[in-house]
Order: structure tokens, then C-alpha cells, then sequence
């Protein structure tokens, strides 16, 4: 299968895009203060479990689709290089 230039560049976009919305997620995460993520002996509580989970999916889903979106980049950068006469 070809990916198309704009497609490629859209999955690499989204790759970093949630590396950049997932990492401010996880510290303001393990930075909460209002109780939700740990409980007043300072333990994690199942909210942050999941939401640590989630968080965690989510960096493994956007470093496959934005590699993807890289191999199709680079796919487009191989083929469009002219090749030289013999």
C-alpha cells in the first residue's frame, strides 16, 4: 500500500501531537493536588491507574501511527529521487 504525501504528513502529525498532549497530560497527572489521583496518604489511586493506562495506550498508538506516517514520508522521498542514467 502507497500513503499519499498528505496522508503520511497527517499520521506523522498526529504521532507527535499526542507525544506533545499525552507527556502534559501524565505531569499534570502525577502533579494533581485536588485528590483525584492520590489519596491522602499520598498512594495512587485507581483514577490515576487508569488514566496513567490510558495515557500510556496512547503513546504506544501515536508512535505507530506516526511511524507510519515516516516510513510513508520517506517512501515518497526514495521514489520521487531521480535515478541516475547508466
Amino acid at each position: 500500500m502507497k500513503l499519499s504525501r498528505p496522508v503520511s504528513w497527517f499520521l506523522l502529525a498526529f504521532g507527535v501531537w499526542s507525544w506533545i498532549i499525552w507527556i502534559t497530560f501524565v505531569k499534570n497527572l502525577v502533579a494533581d493536588a485536588s485528590g483525584l489521583a492520590f489519596d491522602d496518604a499520598g498512594d495512587p489511586t485507581a483514577y490515576f491507574w487508569v488514566h496513567l493506562l490510558l495515557a500510556v495506550v496512547s503513546f504506544v498508538l501515536g508512535t505507530v501511527v506516526g511511524l507510519i506516517g515516516l516510513r510513508g514520508i520517506r517512501a515518497l522521498r526514495r521514489n520521487s529521487q531521480p535515478t541516475p542514467e547508466s
